[in-house]
């Protein structure tokens, strides 16, 4: 059961900046009164329940309550202990990654890491720990070789890797490329006749500057200052094109696609996007449609854009050019249903034990790395704060359900699915017995950088709450709400039926500059002390949602949205991830959803 020990919230109102750092000299504030304390805090630009906040982690004493949140001091002291002293975070990250490798929706790889993980959870203890289905999602696809070497004027072999749900070569080839640059209709007419067999560099010369911002940051004071600023009314969103821009090039790389398929175009080869800041990296994603009843996608791989740009030069010169490729890829059409990983912690009290409070992740990749980052991290997160919450006990009073979601990458899938069959439909909005038992849902996916607080989503109410149970974490660096939305990830599933789902403000570190979706997605670029920083926080608050007389408060219900529109694309779903005229298949309109310093937080499946 929850002690008798009380924090107050770090601060009582929607808008919430408490980071320790903040205040000048902490030590000083340590031994001095609360009238001190709270003066130096305001001169630092805190509130006073902020100081008071404060003053209780470096003085270990506790402040009148503000909110009538109950915080169970004892508890947080078990859970950090043991995910700070006994994790196996990393260990569990491993598995995931450098034995499963990446897990691509419905692919080989997929299923075996979803079956490991399952066995893993049970082996802790949990129970009902499942694969549940949540639909038909299609196809699945692995590649066994990707080969491309410069063989003419010089041998140099190429950073290459396939786009997934494409199709392989029935067998090595040799030839020489026909660069391809297209911009209007003009243009695909008169490539018409000229490429049947043939190797396509589909692509332009592109300028490859040197990244002079570091490559991995963390959060600093302002920029959490900027997080919790509401933007100005009528702030322009950040990045991405417009959507009519956007569906220009879209339509046009349709078209070219058709071309290439009735052309008969033997290979196409690509440049990376360079979002990724090049230097050998690449950035993937699908190239074809996981639809069975669909035509497969013809064989397509991207480059490192400084290798592609040396065959491009060469060509535009007149210079020789022979490629050799070896491309070979398969297509598992044995099972087209997906499952989500699925388990839980009971709840024991016999008025509340079937309400349920629900921490999840994303459990599919993409392909070209082993998905540490995207999204193996927060994966192994999920299931270490499920093992801290086993292993210290006592048993909850609601339930914890633990989620590992597939399909996720195209377009929140399994998350989508799971809560259309547990809680309502958002084209109908008819809700199930079930939507009135979930206090909320926590979900990690903006890389592996530790946790410094959580989007509230525009929920003012769950603001003191939050703070209460953050109060003492502010030692970890978890001391931030915003009233903000992000998008992008699978808590959007929860609020598209009215249900309170929340995703953690994360360091960036290097996923936007790097690893997110491609082949530097690796182990190595986990930080251990964050995944182990951001277990602790995800089992507290799993714990205090569970443990409190109420469940969580929620929104206005959302009217029914009605079914899509034929034309019409999703706002949570990512804009194209390739600047070549060959888009990827499935690509979406871009989102208008972030702005301002949320960017650096936001993400795309």
């Amino acid at each position: 059961m929850m002690g008798s020990g009380r924090l107050a919230p770090a601060v009582t109102h929607a808008e919430v900046v408490s980071n320790a750092r903040r205040v000048p000299n902490a030590g000083a504030i340590r031994h001095a009164g609360a009238a001190r304390a709270a003066g130096a805090a305001r001169r630092a630009g805190w509130t006073l329940a902020a100081a008071l906040a404060v003053l209780s982690l470096t003085a270990g004493t506790l402040p009148a309550q503000t909110a009538g949140e109950p915080v169970d001091l004892g508890m947080i002291t078990r859970l950090r202990a043991e995910g700070l002293s006994n994790s196996q975070v990393m260990e569990t990250l491993w598995w995931l990654t450098d034995r499963y490798g990446p897990r691509l929706t419905n692919s080989p790889q997929q299923r075996r890491a979803s079956e490991w993980a399952a066995a893993r959870l049970s082996e802790w203890g949990l129970s009902d720990v499942a694969l549940e289905p949540w639909g038909e999602f299609g196809l699945g696809w692995s590649f066994e070789r990707c080969a491309i070497e410069l063989t003419a004027p010089a041998y140099m072999p190429l950073i290459a890797y396939p786009k997934a749900w494409t199709r392989g070569l029935d067998a090595p080839l040799e030839g020489t490329p026909v660069l391809v640059a297209v911009d209007d209709e003009d243009d695909l007419e008169a490539l018409r006749g000229t490429l049947a067999g043939r190797i396509v560099l589909n692509g332009r010369v592109r300028d490859v500057a040197p990244p002079f911002e570091p490559l991995a940051e963390r959060h600093d004071e302002q920029s959490l200052h900027e997080l919790v600023m509401a933007p100005a009314p009528g702030a322009p969103s950040a990045g991405g094109e417009r959507p009519s821009d956007w569906r220009r090039q879209r339509d046009l790389a349709r078209a070219l696609r058709e071309l290439f398929a009735e052309e008969g175009v033997a290979l196409v080869v690509e440049p990376d996007s360079g979002r990724r800041n090049d230097y050998g990296v690449v950035m993937m994603g699908g190239g074809g449609s996981y639809d069975p009843a669909e035509e497969r996608a013809l064989p397509q791989v991207v480059v490192a854009a400084e290798q592609f740009n040396r065959l491009a030069r060469l060509l535009e010169r007149g210079h020789e050019v022979t490629l050799r490729a070896d491309v070979r890829t398969t297509f598992h059409e044995d099972d087209l249903q997906a499952s989500n990983v699925v388990a839980q912690i009971p709840g024991t009290d016999p008025e509340v034990g079937d309400e349920v409070v629900m921490l999840g992740a994303h459990f599919d990749s993409w392909h070209p790395g082993t998905g540490a980052t995207d999204n193996g991290a927060s994966c192994a997160v999920v299931m270490e704060a499920a093992r801290i919450l086993k292993a210290v006990g006592p048993p909850p009073r609601r339930t914890i359900r633990f989620a590992l979601w597939t399909g996720e990458e195209q377009g929140l899938l399994g998350s989508k699915g799971y809560v259309k069959t547990h809680f309502a439909d958002p084209d109908t909005m008819l809700l199930l017995p079930e939507h009135g038992r979930l206090s909320a849902y926590f979900n990690m996916d903006n890389g592996a950088g530790r946790l410094r607080g959580v989007y509230l989503q525009g929920n003012a109410a769950v603001a003191p709450i939050f703070a209460a149970w953050m109060a003492p974490l502010a030692d970890l660096s978890a001391t931030t709400l915003t009233m903000r939305d992000t998008r992008g990830t699978d808590h959007l599933s929860f609020e598209a039926v009215g249900l309170p789902g929340f995703q953690f403000i994360q360091d960036p570190m290097d996923y936007g500059a790097r690893t997110h979706h491609t082949n530097m997605d690796l182990y190595e670029r986990v930080v251990p002390d964050d995944v182990m920083q951001a277990s602790v926080v995800m089992a507290t608050f799993a714990y205090h949602a569970a443990m409190r007389d109420d469940k969580l408060p929620r929104k206005r219900l959302p009217d029914p949205r009605g079914p899509p529109e034929e034309d019409e694309t999703p706002a949570e779903e990512p804009a194209p991830e390739s600047d070549a005229p060959l888009a990827q298949e499935g690509e979406v309109a871009p989102s208008e959803a972030g702005v301002g310093a949320a960017a650096a937080d936001r993400r795309d499946p």
